[in-house]
């Protein structure tokens, strides 16, 4: 799956206990931001001009780093402000009087809160699940469904949990919700859909897709695809254009590119490793392919791709 770049590690995760009148202004930059309504009613407000009401049970989706508005009402002044460190203010800049932390992980003006919502916040863009989320409008809202309520019921469960291990575990449920939505988004919006998706539902290009997309340091030709996937050679290729509207060489060298720019992001990995993680034979091959397709050096993209400082602060400002 494609949005397997996109896991929350050490995300920012809250709880939000509100009675009305109360509006938010956040301006954190954050590349994602799962909001869940548990209770109540409320309506967000993109930089972008988009606007949607959200009502119990729904999931919104924004794409950052566009600040965004999301309040009881439009009509409420904004009262509280939230910087890239997740600190929150009052809009004048002074302490703020009635919100307090109410828990772990639970912040708000109510102790039972008329409105319950959730947000989650990824740190670090993926440039690969970056590709499939840049075909969602920037507030991208999945109404109330079988599919995703089990999953926000269990998140809504544990974020106010505290133990061992509860941060990974919180981690991967923001990612199950996240995986869920976007599916269930773009199975309501199949003109936005990127192309993959309808191709995975082909039995002979999306077995090929898979095979690409789970060991791209293979060494695939078209005839090899071909030979798996139980096709010949031109048919395969025909297909494969037809559907995803570029060759299987060049999809190949563009999802071994697009992960290796992933890669990137973790220091510990050089790219003489990458190069063989991606089915390049030398760091100089990688690295001359990458330049051409990205227009910078794996180095340069590399300082890029380092945490932003708005990141680094909110790992360490977990309300508690």
């Amino acid at each position: 799956m494609m949005l397997a770049g996109s896991r929350a590690e050490g995300a920012f995760l809250l709880r939000s206990l509100l009675d009305p009148p109360w509006s938010l202004r956040i301006e954190d930059h954050a590349p994602v931001t799962v909001l869940i309504l548990v209770r109540g009613t409320a309506v967000v407000a993109s930089d972008t001009g988009q606007t949607e009401n959200l009502e119990a049970g729904d999931i919104a989706l924004l794409r950052g780093p566009d600040p965004y508005t999301v309040a009881d009402n439009l009509s409420t002044p904004i009262h509280v402000l939230i910087d890239e460190a997740q600190n929150c203010a009052a809009v004048d800049g002074s302490p703020l009087e009635d919100m307090s932390v109410l828990g772990v992980r639970t912040w708000g003006n109510s102790t039972s809160g008329q409105t319950v919502m959730l947000t989650g916040t990824y740190r670090l863009d993926s440039y690969v699940s970056g590709q499939i989320l840049d075909s969602l409008t920037p507030v991208a809202v999945v109404r109330r469904s079988m599919e995703t309520t089990p999953i926000t019921t269990l998140l809504e469960q544990q974020i106010a949990a505290d133990g061992p291990g509860q941060e990974v575990l919180l981690d991967r449920l923001l990612d199950l919700v996240l995986i869920s939505a976007v599916r269930t988004w773009f199975a309501a919006n199949p003109d936005r859909s990127p192309r993959w998706i309808k191709a995975y539902e082909d039995p002979i290009i999306g077995h090929a897709l898979r095979l690409i997309h789970n060991r791209p340091e293979h060494p695939w030709t078209v005839a090899a695809l071909a030979q798996e996937a139980g096709c010949s050679r031109a048919a395969f290729a025909r297909r494969f254009t037809g559907l995803m509207g570029i060759g299987p060489v060049g999809y190949l060298t563009e999802w071994r590119l697009s992960v290796a720019a992933d890669l990137l992001a973790d220091p510990a990995r050089t790219v003489s490793s990458i190069a063989r993680e991606v089915g390049y034979s030398s760091p100089f091959a990688l690295t001359t392919a990458f330049t051409r397709h990205h227009g910078v050096s794996p180095k340069a993209f590399r300082q890029t791709r380092r945490p932003p400082q708005w990141a680094e602060t909110a790992a360490n400002s977990r309300v508690q």
